[in-house]
């Protein structure tokens, strides 16, 4: 008789429920599913309702040493300025944070810059990280991870999300136990930001594209472990259960079904402190223009953003902006605690089937309005000048680099331009975002039995 595959799932927040929980990856498997975890008892109980887990496992407190944090740190800086360089783009630089509040914090990271002019070879770099692997195992919690796994004994650990803190501990205690290791990227735009801090023995891409570049920024790890098999937060969009009747969407959310929808998606602050003013700039100029009769908007933000920074903007147009937020649940004094609810995953299915087009800075919700065919317009001008920040920075990050040609989606380049893009788009939406989108993602429909196959 054929033993039953175990397999861990390490969820080390949030974000990694909805795309690996909610979809069909792990529906209708004959493998034994755990979950290694910080998330509370509602967040359990919820999660039960949608996976069928049979142990849940609590990771244990860890406490980062000083000299875990400085070589993670100093690895990741070194990363990103040879990563701008091997691909010649400064704006790789950016996701360095530099400005730090407290004196220890300014002094720590003075450190980290001073020590990374030293690290000027990928060898050095390498060098480093075998460091920064030694001391993962001598942290306390490198052995209470081990002592859960060898009473566990699970024939595979997977992890959601590449990044995550916690996570190249537990790999590293894995890999040790001889425990099969494997990984999503997380998202597309993830890897020039040189935050792959985990080991694993596969790694699982959305696209060739992803494989190739997942090859470029870390040429040590062997092609034939990164596997391409798509990613499933796509397949929501796939299935009409997830689209809730047209009455009823109307109905609950005080839509008028004669008007087009603009959905304008929020990005976080640090992306796009503007947000809230270019909102206002748009509706200004649909009310400036007399087409207040014709469209209306729906407002989404970002899921993570409850700063109330649009609060005012709302206001301000009570008959033309109306606020849909998302359905997270969102406990402040718990991060692992914030994730999407299934109630979200409808939601968002249905407003991106009922709108007409999307409004955002250079947001991964075009893939999404893509996959109904619907148009996305970018934002493409600075609001106000600003030494800080500016939107032909956005532009110039690696990622859109995979774009095939600027008619993947339709640019705003000024404030005059606003109704007559909207128009355009609404009117004659044909854009080449599904060519764009076949490069980042592969495997669509397949995604989720490509990940089931992969873990067992």
């Amino acid at each position: 008789m054929k033993e039953t595959k175990k397999i861990l799932i390490l969820i080390p927040d949030g974000v990694g429920i909805k795309n690996y929980l909610y979809s069909n990856t792990f529906k209708n498997t004959s493998a034994s599913l755990s979950l290694f975890h910080n998330f509370d008892k509602e967040t359990l109980s919820y999660i039960h309702k949608h996976v069928n887990v049979e142990l849940y496992f609590e990771i244990p407190v860890y406490k980062e040493s000083l000299k875990e944090k400085f070589l993670r740190e100093l690895i990741h800086l070194s990363r990103l300025k040879l990563n701008a360089v091997k691909v010649a783009n400064p704006t790789i630089l950016k996701f360095w944070k530099s400005n730090h509040n407290s004196l220890k914090l300014k002094l720590f990271y003075f450190g980290v810059t001073l020590a990374s002019k030293f690290v000027y070879t990928y060898k050095k770099i390498l060098k480093f990280e075998k460091k920064y692997n030694k001391y993962l195992r001598k942290n306390p919690f490198y052995k209470q991870v081990s002592e859960i796994l060898l009473k566990y004994k699970p024939d595979v650990i997977f992890c959601t999300h590449q990044r995550a803190l916690k996570a190249p501990t537990i790999f590293a205690a894995a890999n040790d136990l001889g425990i099969k290791t494997i990984t999503v990227i997380y998202s597309w735009d993830n890897l020039p930001k040189a935050r792959l801090s985990l080991k694993a023995e596969k790694y699982l891409v959305w696209s060739t594209y992803m494989k190739e570049e997942l090859q470029l920024f870390y040429p040590e790890i062997n092609p034939e472990s990164i596997k391409i098999t798509g990613t499933p937060q796509f397949e929501f969009y796939m299935d009409p259960k997830n689209i809730i009747e047209k009455e009823d969407f109307y109905r609950s959310y005080g839509l008028d079904k004669y008007k087009q929808i603009i959905c304008f998606s929020g990005d976080d602050i640090l992306t796009s402190p503007y947000d809230p003013n270019y909102l206002d700039e748009i509706a200004s100029e649909i009310v400036k223009y007399g087409k207040t009769e014709k469209y209306q908007i729906i407002f989404r933000r970002c899921p993570v953003d409850i700063s109330g920074r649009f609060d005012w903007v709302v206001k301000k147009y009570p008959d033309l902006i109306i606020e849909i937020p998302p359905l997270w649940n969102f406990n402040s004094d718990i991060w692992s605690a914030v994730y999407p609810t299934f109630d979200d995953v409808k939601l968002l299915t249905s407003l991106v089937y009922y709108s007409d087009v999307v409004i955002n800075m250079g947001s991964t919700m075009a893939f999404d309005f893509g996959m109904f065919n619907k148009p996305c317009i970018f934002i493409n001008y600075d609001y106000k000048p600003d030494k800080n920040w500016s939107v032909k920075t956005i532009y110039k990050y690696h990622h859109f680099r995979s774009m095939p040609s600027k008619n993947a989606v339709f640019w705003l380049n000024d404030r005059s331009e606003i109704v007559q893009v909207i128009n355009k788009a609404v009117n004659q939406p044909n854009t080449t975002i599904n060519e764009w989108f076949k490069i980042v993602a592969n495997n669509v429909e397949t995604a989720s039995s490509n990940i089931i196959k992969e873990l067992l």
